[in-house]
């Protein structure tokens, strides 16, 4: 039997395809797709699985391990002082 061309486009309404849910990683704030390993720093719920780095070459390693640290400077400074923080000399 012939189908309407209402009842075709009915059962085609839950064809549509959704977006992407990306979220950022912990570590790097890069886009990540959920559940999926960072490919930017390597680490997987706060794990590290895959040293980056070591596919890399020498002035590659250096600069990237620079850009690193900066990044963890600025996150220390941004973290709000404790008590225990208070008490260092």
């Amino acid at each position: 039997m012939r189908h309407t061309r209402a009842h075709t486009r009915n059962r085609r309404s839950h064809h549509a395809l959704k977006g992407a849910s990306i979220t950022k990683c912990k570590k790097c704030n890069e886009p990540v797709l959920p559940l999926t390993l960072c490919l930017n720093c390597g680490t997987y719920k706060d794990r590290e699985l895959i040293d980056v780095l070591k596919k890399l070459t020498k002035r590659e390693r250096k600069q990237r391990e620079k850009e690193i640290k900066e990044k963890e400077k600025k996150e220390s400074k941004n973290k709000p002082l404790e008590l225990s923080d208070l008490s260092k000399k």
